[in-house]
């Protein structure tokens, strides 16, 4: 997926192709995350639709459900999807950032490898 440390660096259009990449991928994830997140909300704790989405969008940002979960149901969906909402985030961190840390760590391999005896 990335290139070898010993190739060259990509170009700036290149590596922007890269991060736009990544992006895509990491917005598809949160609105796959946001709809399952919806749809478990609406039907299994009977929450309205707005509300359903409210909770879902509240949990994915890390910060808490809001209101009622209705029957216990809704309160385990709530519980299983606020863990599943912590490793989306991390994985989203992950998508946006290996990126520019692969280009950083890539950048310096360049370096020492000009110094280095062939």
């Amino acid at each position: 997926m990335y290139e070898h440390r010993r190739q060259r660096l990509l170009s700036p259009r290149a590596f922007a192709k890269r991060m736009t990449d990544h992006g895509a991928w990491a917005l598809l994830l949160v609105l796959g995350s946001l709809v399952l997140g919806t749809a478990g909300f609406h039907l299994l704790a009977r929450q309205p639709w707005v509300d359903a989405l409210l909770n879902s969008a509240m949990l994915l940002t890390g910060m808490g459900p809001v209101g009622d979960m209705g029957p216990t149901i809704g309160k385990l969906f709530a519980s299983l999807y606020a863990l599943y909402a912590g490793l989306i985030f991390l994985i989203v961190a992950g998508l946006l950032v290996a990126p520019v840390l692969h280009r950083m760590l890539h950048r310096f391999h360049l370096d020492t490898d000009e110094n280095e005896p062939r």
